[in-house]
């Protein structure tokens, strides 16, 4: 097989593993949020605390992101992808042996804290092997890894919960992430990059001195999040309190929403790719993910069906920005600044989500559902002066 032959198989030999890894993490860390209806229907507890243990994931990786981003610059990818991933599957196993609720929030706070570990090294691995050219496109096939992730939790694990408990329902996610740190460990390769004392003095530079373009993705991107967060979130418990479905149906949907969120994701990369553009794409969407939010509020006030469909697609529109601003960043902080930049991109989202399930579900409680998202809908409005210009794009 020629040179060039084998560098592009293992190319996408790295963002096939790259997608697992983060697919694998993702059933962890989203997956709690499919606890909520048993949480709530069986073991009594209120939309809020139900809420805050489907957020303890998310609180841990806030911790760890930055840290794990470090270690990604300073070790390598494949270290960090199969202790992370190992990490978490002890974690989920703990979780799932646990008896006590308070050990079973302790242990996806520490999931967490390991399951922080793929955004940063996931997104360095598929950047590192490929070319500006096909990053936005590659880059969305990695970022679909969250919604289909989220996909297979909903499919898989209300079914266990409700049936077997909750302790069953985690060992899904032990099992997932366990395969993942396997398969990292004996596959992965880390990406060809210069020798530190050989790079250019601006790759080095720190890229959040003198210039605000990070920050102000980072401040576009948490602001985004939100509405992506309370939709995930709170979806399938609407679905089967409010309007009644049973949990198979309901978890059947949400698994065909983030399937399209997942194929969306793909074509605003590959839309980047065309415009050589990646943050002019994200303005446009922070417009629609506001109009969708705004629409589910009013269609769901009126209680119409039409609700149903705008949920699903406030559940696409809210996550195709997440590809166009992680390749971003990547690009922007270069190959010695790019594991810490993701990790504060990643610690700042994170960060948002973990506030927003159990904020949500109190105001949820207070005024019901149409309030709720009507508020979301202020978040990406509030985006769109914050998107910076779109800078030159790095090799």
């Amino acid at each position: 097989m020629p040179v060039d032959t084998i560098s592009t198989v293992r190319r996408w030999m790295m963002l096939v593993i790259a997608l697992f890894a983060t697919l694998s993490a993702n059933v962890f860390i989203n997956g709690a949020a499919f606890l909520i209806p048993t949480l709530h229907n069986t073991m009594g507890l209120d939309l809020a605390k139900a809420g805050l243990v489907s957020a303890m994931p998310s609180f841990g990786m806030v911790v760890t992101l930055i840290l794990w981003g470090y270690v990604v610059d300073r070790v390598g990818e494949r270290f960090v992808l199969s202790i992370g991933s190992a990490l978490t599957a002890a974690a989920a196993l703990a979780a799932a042996s646990s008896h006590s609720l308070i050990l079973v929030g302790t242990f996806l706070f520490l999931g967490g804290m390991a399951a922080a570990s793929s955004n940063s090294a996931s997104g360095r691995l598929v950047v590192g092997w490929f070319p500006p050219q096909q990053r936005g496109l590659v880059m969305g096939i990695r970022q679909t890894a969250q919604p289909l992730g989220v996909a297979v939790g909903a499919l898989v694990i209300p079914r266990l919960a409700q049936t077997y408990g909750v302790g069953l329902a985690l060992l899904f996610p032990a099992v997932i992430c366990g395969v993942a740190a396997l398969v990292c460990a004996v596959a992965v390769a880390d990406p060809p990059r210069p020798p530190r004392a050989e790079a250019p003095a601006e790759h080095l530079a720190n890229p959040y001195r003198g210039s605000a373009l990070l920050w102000r993705i980072h401040a576009v991107s948490v602001l985004l999040v939100v509405p992506q967060c309370v939709v995930w979130t709170f979806a399938l418990v609407w679905l089967i309190v409010d309007r009644g479905w049973p949990a198979e149906s309901a978890g059947v949907l949400v698994m065909f929403a983030q399937l399209l969120g997942a194929l969306g994701r793909v074509t605003a990369g590959r839309w980047s790719d065309w415009l050589g553009l990646r943050l002019r794409p994200i303005r446009m969407i922070a417009a629609a993910a506001a109009a969708a939010m705004l629409t589910l509020a009013l269609t769901d006030a009126q209680h119409w069906t039409l609700s149903i469909a705008v949920m699903v697609a406030a559940s696409v529109i809210t996550v195709v920005d997440n590809g166009l601003a992680f390749t971003a960043i990547a690009e922007i902080a270069g190959p010695f600044w790019s594991g810490r930049a993701l990790g504060a991109q990643n610690t700042s989202q994170l960060l948002a989500c973990g506030l927003a399930p159990p904020l949500f579900g109190a105001l949820i409680a207070v005024v019901g559902y149409p309030v709720a998202f009507a508020v979301c809908a202020l978040f990406p409005t509030l985006a769109l002066p914050l998107v910076p210009a779109d800078p030159p794009i790095r090799n």
